[in-house]
């Protein structure tokens, strides 16, 4: 039997669909996801909800997991991830290469950084096997790949010395900003979408704040106020962000990444309205689940069997880009790619 719906099976299957529809440039429906309006974006809820799930797994008290079973469980996902990536990568190289044969278009080739694998391929395979060649929107999965060979460190820290996991975690995102540190990307030159060093902190942040204790329980003991900053912290950032209030990116002091939004190594600007939007709407999924139990069982669905839905979300979305491409974006196109995509997606988590 699939486990009761819950919060974060059910913020997990809203990330799905947001990233779904937000990995189609230009659709109409995008401007109902919150990444419009926000600094943030489900790609900051999804990378948090994982380290969640990681505490969760691992265990606390009298059901705390052995440690050997926690590294060959976290280390098996890894794996698993891994392969699925590498997976969805060469079938979306076939699906480009398809549309491109079809189309009579060899400018399809040059989409989402697919280029070098046609034109210059013996390496390209190589650095796609090491994940170290990432094709545009299928970037995410390399940045699970290793924080999943993190969370058995992080675990063992944990279990170890429990304060330290933030600590250390801290300490690597502030040198990564402060140097910064790059993650080169091979054999073209360029670097990781999502910056791992940096894209760490939300997801140790996830894994501390799931705790009933330390920070966790700091935080849940002192909710109220800290969702009333949040408020003032969202309504402020959403002007900002509305009305373009933004500094010179040039004028600001150094160490500037501490000063600048840049997904790429998750800034402090972006980290902060992101973790005032999980205070605020924490409180959400009881009135959710009482208002509108069908929708929370459909995205509970969803997060329940997230892998797989991703990876069929991110080879439909490449398909929808494909779709629109064809049909210029009509109203009616957008419609049916989201109904057709977000249907394939639950057959998936049915299945599944």
């Amino acid at each position: 039997m699939p486990r009761p719906v819950n919060a974060i099976d059910f913020w997990r299957g809203f990330a799905l669909v947001s990233i779904f529809i937000n990995h189609i440039p230009g659709i109409y429906f995008s401007n109902f996801t919150h990444a419009r309006y926000s600094l943030s974006d489900s790609a900051d809820l999804f990378v948090f909800l994982a380290g969640w799930s990681v505490r969760l797994l691992v265990g606390s008290g009298d059901r705390l997991m052995p440690t050997k079973h926690v590294v060959f469980r976290l280390g098996g996902r890894a794996l698993q991830i891994y392969a699925a990536q590498v997976l969805i990568a060469m079938l979306a190289i076939a699906m480009l290469a398809a549309a491109a044969m079809v189309l009579a278009n060899p400018l399809l080739l040059e989409w989402h950084n697919a280029a070098s694998v046609f034109y210059d391929p013996v390496p390209t395979h190589v650095g796609l096997v090491l994940i170290t060649h990432q094709l545009g929107y299928f970037d995410i999965l390399p940045l699970y790949v290793v924080l999943m060979l993190l969370a058995p460190v992080i675990a063992v820290i944990h279990r170890a010395a429990p304060p330290w996991v933030l600590i250390l975690s801290a300490a690597v995102y502030c040198i990564t900003l402060a140097v910064p540190i790059r993650m080169p990307t091979w054999p073209v030159d360029g670097q990781w979408f999502f910056n791992p060093l940096a894209w760490q902190f939300i997801f140790v942040l996830g894994f501390v704040l799931a705790k009933d204790d330390g920070l966790g329980g700091f935080v849940r003991r002192h909710l109220v106020p800290i969702r009333v900053v949040g408020v003032v912290i969202l309504i402020a950032l959403f002007f900002v962000q509305w009305n373009s209030w933004w500094h010179d990116p040039t004028k600001v002091p150094q160490p500037r990444l501490f000063f600048l939004l840049d997904k790429t190594y998750m800034t402090p600007l972006r980290l902060i309205q992101f973790l005032s939007l999980v205070a605020v709407f924490s409180i959400a999924f009881p009135y959710i689940d009482k208002a509108v139990p069908r929708l929370v069982a459909f995205f509970s669905l969803l997060g329940r069997n997230s892998l797989e839905v991703f990876c069929v979300g991110s080879l439909l979305s490449l398909a929808a880009q494909i779709t629109r491409f064809v049909y210029r974006g009509y109203f009616g196109v957008d419609l049916l790619v989201v109904i057709l995509g977000v249907a394939i997606m639950t057959l998936t988590a049915w299945l599944s």
